[in-house]
């Protein structure tokens, strides 16, 4: 990662524009990848005069709202075969369905919060388009966790400048917090579903 930094700051701007776009958008596909690492150090780069920040915030915003709107496709086009048919095993066509119908009804408010929650964004994103919500809405609302989470990442690393490295620590912090916080509350959600479950087949 270091010495992929240090390539990134000896590039052209417009290079680094480029992957700052790449990695947010492909963070959507591929939830691994350190895209908050790269939208900090972008920042950072503002400092030493290398890039623009409002360029930067636009780049990273622009990434992440096209790879969820990609991501919004391959469920709306492609979920149901995935999930409804067997291809994932583990994943009950009844538990899909439920996630389903929360999407019908908080689906909106999740995906302004997105951002914001370490480790969902491809999942989000995903259901979303699953769940057929309204594609206007969606790029508009993705667009704007974006623009916020986005402007706290590159205003984090232009605050800290040459120490931005710092804010991995809060970033993993943050992640270990709000990741769980929803092992949790998807850990209830289960054990309702299963209860209830359970209790309308006595019922019979």
């Amino acid at each position: 990662m270091d010495a992929f930094l240090q390539t990134i700051q000896s590039l052209d701007p417009w290079l680094v524009y480029a992957i700052v776009f790449g990695i947010a958008f492909a963070e959507n596909i591929v939830p691994p990848l350190p895209s908050d690492v790269i939208v900090v150090f972008g920042g950072s780069l503002v400092v030493l005069g290398h890039v623009n920040f409002p360029a930067v915030l636009l780049v990273a915003t622009a990434g992440s709202t096209v790879g969820f709107v990609a991501m919004y496709f391959i469920g709306d086009w492609f979920g149901d075969h995935i999930l409804e048919r067997g291809k994932i095993s583990f994943i009950p066509v009844e538990a899909v369905k439920r996630v389903e119908s929360w999407f019908g009804q908080y689906g909106y408010w999740i995906i302004v919060a997105n951002r914001f929650l370490a480790g969902t964004r491809a999942v989000v994103s995903f259901f979303a388009g699953m769940s057929g919500l309204n594609l206007r809405t969606t790029i508009l609302l993705s667009a704007v966790s974006s623009l916020l989470w986005n402007a706290l990442l590159v205003g984090g690393g232009y605050a800290l400048g040459h120490e931005w490295e710092k804010i991995g620590f809060y970033l993993m912090t943050y992640s270990r917090a709000v990741t769980g916080v929803l092992v949790v509350v998807v850990l209830i959600l289960v054990v309702r579903f299963v209860y209830n479950k359970r209790r309308k087949e006595r019922a019979k």
